[in-house]
């Protein structure tokens, strides 16, 4: 699995990461065992994938603790994550400390390498940069965490708009920024600033339903046809990225879809959850593919250049 420098942060990780929330949370959102997620971190650790991100609210931190438990800590990339809110409330700054102690306590660690405010929404950021970002710093120069990083709200903020303030500001260390094949604005509204900063990014929604579901993807299409959002007459209305995986180039739509948003200048990590090892390793092996054609990126970049409203959900 290659690794790259993840912005100006120091740290180096690998090009998938292995994203312990979403509809899988390691298998526990369908019933699976503790010790089958368990073990299903310590694969994705065996197959070279460093960076591991997890969250209170996934509830997945403890099994994550359990995974790591025997390996040497500078080993492992750990990023995990607390909402500005509670109960619909803003948090202060003694609450994200407490916060951050409970989530060492379940990692079994004695710092995390990302702390994350999590799903921040453009209402709650000045908030959060006023009364949330000292005690992140402070926690940093405690040794508690290494980075500061955000997260927006994609699938309700699909237009960056939160993290078009955010990305103004030099606080942060890392940021993780919706992008996939659908909607690619954060390449101009957030990636070209991030690069100029040195800001790590990690890219979530890579593949979401209807990136793996036909259906789905369709039904998408058609909406952003008639939303003005794609012409026409750039796709085909039955199988609209068909031509990514007919000439032999990808696998499927979902191969492409990791390959696409890998390749993106100033994507360091592409996360990938699961709870499935035989799909951990298929992701892993698009997430080390080589490129897809050039022909094709450039027609999935001007039939989609006006998307800025769904988030693949």
């Amino acid at each position: 699995m290659p690794c790259v420098p993840l912005g100006r942060t120091g740290l180096r990780a690998s090009r998938m990461g292995l994203g312990c929330g979403g509809h899988s949370r390691l298998g526990q959102s369908q019933g699976k065992p503790e010790a089958a997620s368990v073990d299903l971190v310590r694969e994705a650790l065996d197959l070279g994938v460093n960076f591991i991100d997890t969250a209170e609210a996934y509830r997945t931190e403890a099994i994550v603790g359990q995974a790591i438990r025997g390996r040497a800590r500078e080993a492992v990339i750990l990023s995990t994550k607390k909402s500005p809110r509670r109960d619909g409330q803003l948090i202060t700054a003694d609450d994200l400390e407490a916060a951050l102690h409970a989530s060492l306590r379940r990692l079994g660690t004695d710092h995390v390498d990302i702390y994350h405010l999590h799903g921040v929404s453009a209402a709650d950021y000045p908030h959060a940069r006023r009364e949330l970002v000292p005690a992140l710093q402070r926690l940093r120069d405690a040794g508690k965490i290494r980075c500061l990083g955000i997260t927006e709200e994609f699938h309700s903020d699909p237009g960056h708009v939160m993290l078009q303030q955010a990305v103004a500001d030099d606080c942060w260390d890392v940021m993780m920024v919706g992008f996939n094949i659908l909607n690619q604005s954060a390449r101009e509204r957030v990636l070209a600033k991030t690069q100029a900063k040195g800001i790590g990014v990690l890219g979530m929604f890579a593949v979401r339903r209807a990136l793996h579901d036909a259906q789905k993807l369709r039904a998408t299409v058609r909406e952003l046809v008639a939303r003005g959002e794609v012409d026409g007459d750039a796709l085909e209305a039955d199988d609209p990225l068909g031509f990514l995986v007919a000439n032999g180039a990808a696998a499927s739509v979902t191969d492409a879809a990791y390959r696409f948003c890998r390749d993106e200048p100033g994507v360091h990590v592409v996360l990938s959850g699961t709870g499935n090892p035989a799909h951990l390793h298929a992701n892993a092996r698009s997430l080390t593919g080589p490129p897809l054609p050039a022909a094709d990126c450039a027609r999935l970049a001007a039939a989609f250049r006006r998307v800025d409203s769904v988030s693949g959900q």
